[in-house]
C-alpha cells in the first residue's frame, strides 16, 4: 500500500473548466488482490475529449484519463513489477488495475509498451504521436478521408498533437497540405514541419485565406473545431465529393449555446462525405499503425513536440490550456 492522490470531480463544469472545479483527494491504496498490479503514474494525458466526458461524470467521481505508469507491485503474471503500461485510471498518481479490467474508454485499455518500441524514444510519446492523438491521425486521414497524391488537404488546429501530424502524413503520401493554427508561433512550427500553406486564423481572413491556398477547393479536410469555422469550410471551399473527416469540435466544447448555420444544402450539393470517428475505432490496427509512425520518426519524415507540464497539482491547469490553444503539440503532465 501507498499513499495516494487523485483528483475528483468538484463541481460540475459550465463553460472553460476551473481549477476549482476539481479536488485533490488523499487515500491508501488497496491490498492487491489476485490478478491485479499497482502502478506509479509517469504521465498523464490532457486532451480535448475530457471536456466532452466531464458532462457525463459525476461530482466525486475520479477525473478521466488515459495515463503511462510503471508497474511497482503486482500480483499478475502478465505485468510483472518494473513494467511499463499504458492504462486508463485516470488523474492519479497510483492506480490499481486488474490484469483482465475492461475500460469505458476503448482507447485506455490496459497495455505494456510494445516490445519493440525503440529505448530512445519517451514513454510519453505513448500519450501523443505514438499513442490515441497519432491513432486518430494515421486513421483519419488515410481511411477516412482517403487522401491521395496530388490532392489538397486542409487540416485546422494544425498545430497541435493530431493535426500536427495530419499535416505530415499528408506530405508523406504527396498531398498538398494547408494548415491553420492561432499563434505566429505556431504557424512558424508548420511551416518547419512542411506544410505547403499556413496561416493565423485568429488574424487572417479564413476565406480569404483558403482562396489564396486553394482556389480549385480542398479534396479532404481534417476538422478539430468544428462551429462556424467549419460552417464556412464545407459551404464555400471543398471540392464536390470531397471527403471530411469530423474529429473534434473545439470550438463548441466550452459553449453549450453554441449554435452553427444549417449546412445540409451545401452536403447534398456538393456531394459531400462526412464522417465522425474516433481513433478507439481503429484500435485493432494500432500495432502496425505505431510501427510505421515510429519508423517515419526514425527517417526524419515526422517530427513532433510534446508540451510537458510538471507536477501532478498542474494536471486541471494542465487541460485548461488545451482547452485555449496554449499547447503546441501534444499536451501531457510529467508526475
Amino acid at each position: 500500500m501507498v499513499r495516494a492522490k487523485r483528483f475528483v470531480i468538484a463541481g460540475k463544469f459550465d463553460g472553460l473548466p476551473k481549477v476549482t472545479d476539481f479536488q485533490i483527494v488523499e487515500e491508501e491504496t488497496p491490498e492487491l488482490k489476485n490478478g491485479e498490479l499497482l502502478c506509479e503514474t509517469l504521465f498523464i494525458s490532457v486532451d480535448p475529449y475530457m471536456r466532452v466526458f466531464g458532462r457525463f461524470i459525476k461530482e466525486g467521481d475520479t477525473m478521466l484519463g488515459e495515463v503511462v505508469g510503471r508497474v511497482i507491485e503486482s500480483r499478475s503474471t502478465r505485468y510483472p513489477v518494473g513494467a511499463t503500461v499504458v492504462a486508463g485510471y485516470g488523474w492519479r498518481t497510483h492506480g490499481v488495475v486488474h490484469e483482465d479490467e475492461k475500460h469505458s474508454l476503448p482507447t485506455a485499455q490496459l497495455r505494456t509498451v510494445p516490445a519493440d518500441y525503440p529505448k530512445d524514444l519517451s514513454t510519453g510519446l505513448l500519450l501523443g504521436v505514438t499513442g490515441m492523438p497519432g491513432m486518430t491521425a494515421y486513421f483519419g486521414l488515410l481511411d477516412v478521408c482517403q487522401a491521395k497524391a496530388g490532392e489538397t488537404v486542409f487540416v485546422n488546429a494544425a498545430a497541435g498533437a493530431v493535426g500536427s501530424l495530419v499535416g505530415q502524413i499528408g506530405k508523406i503520401k504527396g498531398c498538398k497540405v494547408i494548415g491553420c493554427a492561432g499563434t505566429d508561433d505556431k504557424v512558424n512550427w508548420l511551416r518547419e514541419l512542411g506544410f505547403d500553406y499556413v496561416f493565423n486564423y485568429k488574424t487572417g481572413s479564413l476565406d480569404e485565406e483558403l482562396k489564396t491556398a486553394a482556389p480549385e477547393g480542398i479534396d479532404c479536410y481534417f476538422d478539430n473545431v468544428g462551429g462556424d469555422f467549419s460552417v464556412s469550410v464545407l459551404k464555400s471551399h471543398m471540392k464536390a465529393q470531397g471527403r471530411v473527416a469530423c474529429c473534434g469540435s473545439i470550438s463548441t466544447y466550452n459553449n453549450p449555446e453554441a449554435k452553427g448555420q444549417h449546412i445540409f444544402e451545401a452536403i447534398v450539393v456538393k456531394g459531400l462525405k462526412l464522417q465522425g470517428f474516433s481513433g478507439a475505432a481503429y484500435e485493432e490496427d494500432w500495432p502496425v499503425a505505431t510501427t510505421q509512425v515510429v519508423k517515419w520518426i526514425r527517417e526524419g519524415k515526422v517530427k513532433y513536440k510534446e508540451h510537458v507540464t510538471s507536477g501532478f497539482d498542474q494536471t486541471p491547469q494542465a487541460l485548461i490550456g488545451v482547452l485555449t490553444g496554449r499547447n503546441t503539440g501534444k499536451a501531457i503532465v510529467k508526475v
